[in-house]
Order: structure tokens, then sequence, then C-alpha cells
């Protein structure tokens, strides 16, 4: 069982949804980023996406696009973005760690030599948005062979003929993303999500979690009330790109973490 299996297993355990948060390595620099990542667990967060900068984020909107070249301008690099993940481990070894990025970096490195890597850092999934399931003989069964969970992307536009082949291979949990378009545009509605859950649910034991307009905790509320959590990633990377303490980030993000777990 897998960090995230379990963690998963715990909140459904004790009732509650899930809160799932994003940050991009190394933004606006190493150090910052890091205490922000250490400072997420008690603030509420049940797993860490972790973004990989790239200098293409095709499915990305210009909040995190701004982040990955803050990121990369600061001297970013997947071997740093690792290191980060490592430090991480120090301290905590529960809370699970997603990696989400792109392809390019990875395949780059070398399959193998990166999943043992990523192992060694103490990352327990990928998110990577542009490997579809034809692909899954480049990655996603030799990290499951390695075990790591790898995490597939469902959309509004993933008809009843499609959503079979997205749940094949898929394991830790399934990202439905709540809108069609970029992150950071338009605002989740719970209404709209509902039915696709229990559409998907039908095809699928693993959890649900909503992400995408998800921007406060009220949406996060409403979102995790009709799925099994909600994920947050451009307003907590605005916060961070604001300049805000890392206290004020941190609160931040316990009060969407809170708006979750109280669905």
């Amino acid at each position: 069982m897998s960090r995230i299996d379990a963690k998963f297993a715990d909140l459904k355990a004790q009732g509650k949804k899930g809160f799932v948060a994003y940050i991009m390595a190394g933004d606006p620099d190493e150090a910052r980023s890091l205490a922000v990542m250490k400072g997420m667990p008690a603030a509420g967060v049940d797993v860490i996406e972790l973004g990989l900068p790239f200098t293409d984020p095709m499915a990305d909107g210009p909040t995190i696009q701004l982040a990955g070249q803050r990121a990369l301008e600061a001297g970013m690099t997947l071997d740093k973005t690792l290191a980060m993940a490592k430090a991480f481990r120090e301290e905590d070894d529960t809370t699970p760690i997603v990696l989400m990025g792109y392809y390019n970096p990875i395949y780059s490195r070398g399959v193998d030599t990166f999943l043992d890597q990523a192992k060694a850092a103490g990352i327990d999934g990928l998110i990577i948005v542009d490997l579809p399931p034809e692909e899954d003989d480049e990655l996603c069964l030799p990290a499951q062979a390695k075990g790591l969970n790898f995490i597939r992307l469902a959309t509004p536009t993933t008809d009843d003929k499609r959503l079979p082949k997205v749940l094949t291979n898929t394991s830790g949990f399934v990202y439905y993303v709540s809108i069609t378009g970029i992150t950071g545009s338009a605002e989740a509605s719970a209404e709209m999500v509902a039915p696709e859950v229990q559409r998907i649910k039908a095809g699928t034991d693993l959890p649900i979690i909503v992400g995408f307009g998800v921007k406060s905790p009220e949406t996060a509320k409403n979102i995790a009330g009709v799925a099994d959590g909600c994920v947050v990633g451009s307003a907590i990377v605005n916060e961070i790109a604001s300049g805000k303490p890392v206290e004020e980030i941190l609160a931040f993000i316990k009060s969407l973490a809170d708006g979750a777990h109280s669905a």
C-alpha cells in the first residue's frame, strides 16, 4: 500500500474528505518553496502536489506558467526538485508527495533512472499531463512496477467511450478536472461536478479528487462535498507570488483545508 493509498484509506475511515495542495518546486526560490512545503501538513494538507518546472507547460494557465518561469530562473532543476522532496522526507515520512509535470524532463533523464531517483527521494505518485493512456508503456507501467502510483486526469470532455481507457492502469486517485481549459480560470461548480463524479465512480473504486477552479474555502467545501476531496493550485501559487510571509501563505492554505475537511 502506497502512502497515497494509506492516506485515503485513513480519511475514509474518519469520514473525512481529502485536501490536496499544489506548489511549484523552487518558486520563487528553493528555500522559500521548501519552507512552504514543510508547513503544509500542519496546515491540513493531506497530499502534496509538487510541480516540476518545465519550459512549455501547455495545460497550465498564466499563474502556474509564471511560477514555473520564476523557478527555472532561480535555477530549479529536476535534481533540485527531487532533493526538495528528500529534504521534506527527513521530517515527514507519511504525507504523500505527487510529482506533477510533463514527460520531457523525465524522458531526457531516462525513465528507469528517473523512477529510481524519484522513489529514493520519497515521491509516491506521478501526474504527467501529456502522456495519454495509449503511452502507458512509456512511464505508467514502469512507474507502477516500481511502486509509484500513476494518477490520471479525467475531464468534462472524457466521454463514456473514453473513460474506461483513462481509468485503466490509474492508481492512487483519479484527478477530475472540473472545467475545460487551463488551470486558474473559471470557478468550479459543485452542481456541474457532482454528476461527473458519480459517472466516474461507476467505473472505479479509486477516490475522485476534483481540481481546477477551486479558489476559496467555500468552494473547497462545496467541491469536496460532492467528491472525495479537492485540489487547490493556482490560488496558493498566487499567494506565494504575492511575496507574503510563509506564515500567511500557510494560514491561507489552512483555511482551504478547513473548508474541504468541513464538507
